[in-house]
């Protein structure tokens, strides 16, 4: 079997968690528009478990590699921005309104997608540059707490669309909506702070190695 220059196992756990990753992320492609909600919900939830375990594996048994750094990001990448792309086909989540603000859309919009999936296309580019001279991009908390919001915003719409389908929970459709509102707009908020800090960061290191 090859071995990375760190003497790490390509086909190591916490890889092999990331990959499985992927694979959940494409299913979930096809089970989304067949309207198997329920599905969905339950795979993200699996591959948000595996995210985090994978992450444990790599420390606990010192796993941690280049590789693995990139394929987990990768993955994550592919679930979120392409769950969220999925989720603008219902729409159920482009009109969630509140009796206090009229008309306003606090739901999901296609601007919010497009600014997510351009912000994962941005870092991945200068996480290649940084990477490329040598330099260390790992994930910094902004970027942690971004992810743990997305985590919290995909599976409050698959729940809000599960409710509306369903007359046994009503009472639970308002509190899920305030969550899903909170969450989309917070993560957005971070979204563009990460942005931010993620820039700085790359110019700072960027700018060390050309000295």
């Amino acid at each position: 079997m090859k071995m990375m220059k760190n003497n790490i196992r390509i086909a190591n756990m916490p890889n092999i968690l990331s990959f499985s990753r992927i694979i959940i992320a494409f299913i979930m492609f096809i089970v989304i528009p067949l309207g198997y909600l329920k599905t969905s919900l339950i795979l993200f939830l699996i591959a948000t478990a595996t995210d985090w375990f994978d992450g444990w594996c790599a420390r606990k048994f010192n796993q941690v590699s280049q590789l693995g750094r990139n394929l987990d990001t990768f993955a994550d990448k592919v679930i979120v921005c392409g769950t969220f792309i999925y989720l603008l086909a219902f729409p159920e989540l482009l009109k969630i309104t509140f009796p206090f603000s009229g008309s306003f859309n606090w739901g999901l919009a296609y601007w919010m997608v497009v600014l997510i999936v351009l912000r994962e296309l941005l870092i991945t580019m200068l996480r290649s540059l940084v990477e490329g001279s040598g330099g260390d991009f790992s994930a910094k908390w902004i970027g942690k707490w971004k992810m743990a919001l997305q985590c919290v915003a995909i599976p409050a719409c698959f729940v809000y669309l599960i409710l509306l389908k369903s007359s046994n929970f009503a009472a639970l459709l308002l509190p899920v909506k305030i969550i899903l509102a909170g969450s989309l707009w917070i993560t957005i908020l971070l979204t563009v702070w990460s942005g931010v800090v993620y820039v700085r960061a790359a110019s700072l290191l960027l700018g060390k190695s050309n000295d």
